[in-house]
């Protein structure tokens, strides 16, 4: 990964996820809203079909290049390649970081979805970039009742000498309870998507956030 992703994602405080479904407006237009307002943009789709996912990575591409704000493409490193889209998260049923890199090179971030300590580290040996830790807290987008909690996540965090990303369930009011993880950013996806103003909730988050971090 070259040296400008690596002083990005040190840097990264707010992770926004963008799926169709959650969004309140069109999803053009949130992803609009969220350009320059969030650090990192993931494209989430599970339900469309493979030309409308790269059709929208290309359109997240040309409007994100425009801000300082990073594209990712879930699950899809082929669609991350075509798109030329910044990186690829992974999910613990992906192919594993090792293998995407060798199709992506190593100019491309590499993200990976873990819920255990466990997982974290050794998606850390594999050649993982960052790591998303969670589902925090419980939350609608995946339908989970029972988060891992602050506790779970701030040892997933402390195992691995990565870049960490706390998701699930997290929202401007608990932001800042998620500080005690130690995890250097939060990742949100209703919160941002389903919002009249998803640039308001992302500042939102982002201030709720850094509020917290000055307080340790």
């Amino acid at each position: 990964m070259n040296e400008n992703y690596k002083k990005l994602l040190q840097a990264m405080r707010v992770y926004g996820i963008i799926t169709e479904d959650l969004c309140r407006a069109p999803w053009l237009e949130t992803a609009r809203s969220l350009a320059g307002e969030v650090d990192i943009l993931q494209l989430r789709e599970k339900n469309i079909t493979d030309c409308e996912m790269l059709a929208r990575a290309v359109a997240l591409k040309d409007i994100l290049s425009k801000t300082r704000t990073l594209l990712v493409i879930n699950d899809r490193p082929d669609i991350a390649l075509l798109s030329g889209a910044d990186g690829v998260h992974l999910g613990q049923d992906d192919i594993p970081p090792a293998e995407a890199r060798r199709l992506l090179g190593g100019d491309f971030i590499i993200g990976v979805s873990t819920h255990s300590v466990e997982q974290a580290i050794e998606a850390e040996r594999n050649g993982a970039d960052y790591i998303g830790v969670g589902p925090v807290f419980a939350t609608d987008t995946k339908k989970v009742k029972t988060g891992i909690g602050t506790e779970m996540a701030a040892k997933m965090c402390s195992a691995v000498g990565l870049p960490t990303v706390a998701i699930g369930g997290i929202k401007a009011h608990n932001a800042a309870e998620v500080v005690k993880t130690a995890a250097q950013s939060v990742a949100a996806v209703s919160a941002l998507c389903s919002d009249e103003s998803p640039a308001s909730a992302a500042s939102e988050l982002r201030a709720a956030f850094e509020r917290g971090r000055e307080g340790l």
